[in-house]
């Protein structure tokens, strides 16, 4: 592995403070929101690992507590080398065993004891890409979206769609009889993808600068993602957003020609 990093917001909150941090090739930003507006603690949380060809990147947004966020991470970290060494071996994808590790992993009777003991519960998303290809695993209400240019034209931003009343923790998707969770694939276009995924505090920021998708296109249309990143932080906190946000992105230049029509 080339590098990792994980947080989360009971450990430091960023309440009235933007961070921008750099992991390899992947961008983090976070900020706790304004105490201005009545924040006054941050229970959101990612994890990021970074592969010699893949990216794995997971955010939390909690609610009651940072707990639910806070197992959940310790929980991945603790299986990190059999998750990471399925990326690592295969040659292709193998999307499909990861998400069979993570049922297995979540459904267990050690995890759905220890979601029963925490305070509040997370919304958690996670997304690996790997070749030209990105994989997401959705539960609740954080969102991923693909920008490139051919996509863009056609208004296709969003890869997920936010899912209410879903979590893991106190109350637990996994622990229903039939959980409930999104996923899916989808092949990268040829040429350069910028990837982003955020909590919901971007979404929800007084006067919405940013719950139309193009809208965070158009703002990572910049060199640096950095540079995006606190362009982005700094209208959210301008607009004395409550919420904490939390933002993971970076690019992958696909040299792999994407599906097209027979008829062109």
């Amino acid at each position: 592995m080339s590098n990792k990093f994980s947080w989360v917001g009971s450990k430091k909150d960023f309440v009235d403070e933007k961070d921008i941090q750099t992991i390899d090739r992947v961008t983090v930003g976070r900020f706790g929101g304004n105490s201005s507006a009545g924040q006054y603690k941050n229970e959101d949380g990612c994890v990021v690992w970074v592969g010699e060809d893949w990216e794995f990147a997971a955010i939390f947004d909690a609610h009651y507590s940072a707990e639910s966020a806070e197992l959940v991470i310790n929980t991945l970290e603790e299986y990190e080398q059999e998750l990471t060494g399925i990326l690592s071996k295969s040659r292709l994808p193998a999307f499909h065993h990861v998400q069979e590790k993570l049922l297995s992993i979540f459904q267990s009777d050690k995890f759905l004891d220890q979601c029963k003991k925490v305070k509040g519960e997370t919304a958690c998303l996670i997304c690996i890409r790997k070749e030209n290809y990105l994989w997401w695993f959705s539960v609740g209400d954080c969102v991923v979206y693909v920008f490139h240019p051919e996509l863009i034209a056609l208004g296709q931003f969003q890869l997920n769609q936010r899912q209410f009343y879903e979590w893991i923790g106190h109350v637990n998707t996994f622990d229903k009889a039939v959980p409930c969770f999104s996923s899916g694939v989808r092949e990268l276009r040829k040429g350069m993808n910028r990837i982003f995924m955020s909590t919901d505090g971007l979404l929800e920021c007084p006067g919405e600068p940013f719950s139309n998708p193009k809208d965070v296109a158009d703002s990572l249309d910049a060199e640096q993602l950095g540079e995006a990143f606190s362009l982005i932080l700094n209208e959210i906190e301008k607009n004395n957003v409550r919420d904490s946000t939390t933002m993971i992105g970076w690019t992958v230049d696909v040299s792999k020609q994407g599906s097209i029509p027979s008829d062109v």
